[in-house]
């Protein structure tokens, strides 16, 4: 426990020392006796033996009603705030490609979209402080999230990212260049994209390498994964009567590109061609951008100044109850 206004401490001697002086001062009474020794005999009565708890009651009113005042708190959590953190976008593929379904996740295959936003979620979840954005992109680039801690509400507009939503194609300087507008404004120690994708550009009206070095200027360092397996991969098609039937399918991927946009910021390129691997990279995507920084703390409260008020208003009414009842005077 703490007090907020411990100063006000001092008022407790000071209001004793009053009460004292005041009953040192008070009135002798009209009619004195020579000698004692005729009340000898008389038996005191428990009344006049128990009669100074009144006094005590009182006083301990008083203390506990300035001891109120003072404002005693308890400590009921304390946490610790970053000043600064990691500004991060995740720049995700939303193109038609991402629709094979080459990679599984819990033994059942599932498309290359759904499991990045899987492992994505995953990444999300392991940040500290550090501000998320969230930019999809297909044959255009829009931001589905700002940069926000709130990573609750990121991982639902993640969930919203679907295949057919953005004009087909893919764009990767325009994903680049949207993401850089989000961390524009970041005054963060740290500003990082790491931008997935399985295709090779071939949509947007920004090169990716001249995106790379604006990103280069700016201080931000991109990571790319470049998604997919290698050679053939089941894609699905409409059949007959509504069905979904697979057809074997090869997706380019230009590493090269990947590699040059990673190597201009000082980022790494990354191959995922199954959900393991992608994983990983994740992981250590999540271990390289990891920084100390200075923190402080900050505590929580709970204001115990009414427990020690109705204590002291309790050992008030007490004292006033026993006075005008069991102890009272007649004059």
């Amino acid at each position: 426990m703490i007090l907020k206004d411990p100063w006000i401490l001092i008022l407790i001697p000071l209001s004793l020392s009053l009460v004292f002086f005041i009953k040192k001062r008070e009135k002798r009474p009209a009619l004195r006796f020579g000698s004692l020794k005729l009340f000898g005999s008389l038996e005191q009565s428990w009344k006049m033996k128990f009669r100074p708890v009144l006094s005590i009651l009182r006083l301990l009113g008083l203390v506990l009603f300035i001891f109120a005042l003072s404002g005693p708190r308890s400590v009921l959590d304390e946490a610790r705030v970053k000043t600064e953190g990691i500004d991060i976008v995740l720049a995700i593929d939303a193109s038609g490609s991402m629709a094979a379904e080459d990679f599984t996740i819990r033994q059942k295959r599932r498309n290359r979209l759904y499991v990045v936003k899987e492992v994505v979620k995953d990444f999300i979840g392991r940040r500290e402080h550090d501000r998320l954005g969230l930019i999809a992109f297909g044959g255009l680039a829009y931001t589905v999230s700002p940069l926000t801690t709130d990573y609750n509400w990121l991982i639902s507009n993640l969930e919203r990212v679907e295949l057919d939503l953005l004009e087909d194609g893919t764009a990767i300087g325009s994903a680049i260049s949207s993401s850089l507008a989000r961390l524009r404004k970041s005054s963060a120690e740290s500003k990082i994209i790491v931008l997935l994708t399985d295709g090779v550009n071939n949509s947007g009206k920004i090169h990716p390498v001249m995106a790379a070095q604006a990103a280069d200027t700016m201080g931000v360092k991109i990571y790319t994964i470049g998604a997919g397996s290698k050679g053939e991969v089941p894609f699905p098609v409409p059949g007959f009567w509504g069905r979904t039937v697979y057809q074997k399918i090869s997706i380019p991927l230009d590493e090269n590109l990947l590699k040059e946009v990673a190597a201009l910021t000082g980022g790494n390129y990354y191959r995922a061609t199954d959900t393991n691997s992608l994983r990983e990279i994740y992981d250590e995507i999540d271990k390289l951008e990891k920084t100390e920084i200075e923190e402080f703390g900050y505590r929580e409260y709970k204001e115990l100044f009414p427990r020690y008020l109705i204590l002291a208003l309790l050992f008030i009414m007490i004292e006033v109850i026993l006075s005008k009842t069991i102890f009272l005077e007649i004059p």
